[in-house]
């Protein structure tokens, strides 16, 4: 079952296909929620119920979305009850969603070297928006997704196939994913993983950044998601080799469509600072105006 809201928004009885476990109690959570897929992009989230017990939703960023076949996929770890409920749940049951919430990501045709920044639970709307730029034709955007996490990656890296000119050497860890669509993804951690970048996901972003010449950055544009001081990181990036930077940003969220202005940050816009709600005037914004 599935009925418009506010024209743009949709409540939808989702049902659960499969959760996938992973390590450190993170699941990647598949639900046949058409309204949802058709409309998705990346960048957008949903706003669902984690168990009929619990009456607060969940916002939960879009990791990817098949229209045709009518499902989408949600990256999650379990943080509180709620999501621990989540878990629970099982494939066949059924969840009230609400989404696509958000305004997405729009990269510039100008800014073709996109390079994706995602940390943690920040990593799903960078695999998102790579699968998107590689349905582009021939000749778009050329994406490289630089992931970073202290905890073990939501899927299984292997060392990767795909030369990136600029990364340190023996960064050589990726996504099987990415790599099957022949988008190179590097990855960066503290844990001291097999193959990852020791350090910052951002650190690493920051070192391939300085390889390029002149021309080649004037070509980069950047995007993030992940914990607020990456991206204040990634903003400070932006700044020093002069290149747009857009980031998605996480906050606690009640409401989820704007009504409750919980979520409000603080932005800079060019009649002064203004109040805006991460859930529906976000949650992409532009670093510089954000950082």
């Amino acid at each position: 079952m599935s009925r418009d809201q506010r024209g743009t928004l949709h409540l939808e009885d989702a049902r659960i296909v499969r959760q996938s476990a992973f390590e450190a109690e993170q699941f990647v959570l598949r639900l046949a929620a058409p309204a949802c897929a058709a409309r998705a992009e990346p960048g957008s989230f949903v706003h669902l119920t984690c168990d009929p017990a619990i009456p607060m939703r969940r916002p939960l960023s879009i990791m990817r979305a098949d229209r045709e076949a009518g499902w989408i996929d949600l990256l999650y770890k379990i943080v509180g009850p709620g999501l621990r409920a989540l878990a629970a749940r099982k494939p066949g049951d059924t969840v009230s969603v609400i989404g696509p919430i958000g305004r997405p990501f729009t990269p510039r045709p100008e800014r073709p070297r996109t390079v994706l920044i995602g940390g943690g639970v920040g990593i799903p709307p960078m695999i998102f928006l790579a699968e998107r730029l590689r349905a582009q034709p021939v000749g778009g955007h050329r994406p490289l997704v630089l992931m970073g996490s202290e905890i073990p990656f939501p899927f299984h890296p292997r060392p990767s196939t795909l030369i990136v000119p600029g990364m340190p050497a023996g960064t050589i860890a990726a996504m099987p994913l990415l790599e099957e669509w022949d988008i190179p993804s590097r990855l960066a951690s503290r844990a001291g993983f097999p193959g990852c970048f020791d350090g910052y996901v951002t650190e690493l972003a920051g070192q391939w950044l300085g390889s390029l010449t002149s021309a080649q950055l004037a070509e980069v544009e950047l995007f993030a998601c992940g914990p607020t001081p990456m991206l204040a990181a990634a903003a400070q990036l932006a700044r020093r080799y002069g290149v747009p930077c857009q980031v998605s940003l996480e906050e606690f969220m009640a409401c989820g469509v704007g009504g409750c202005a919980g979520c409000t940050v603080r932005v800079r816009t060019s009649e002064g600072d203004a109040m805006k709600r991460v859930c529906v005037d976000g949650p992409v914004f532009d670093a510089l105006q954000v950082f």
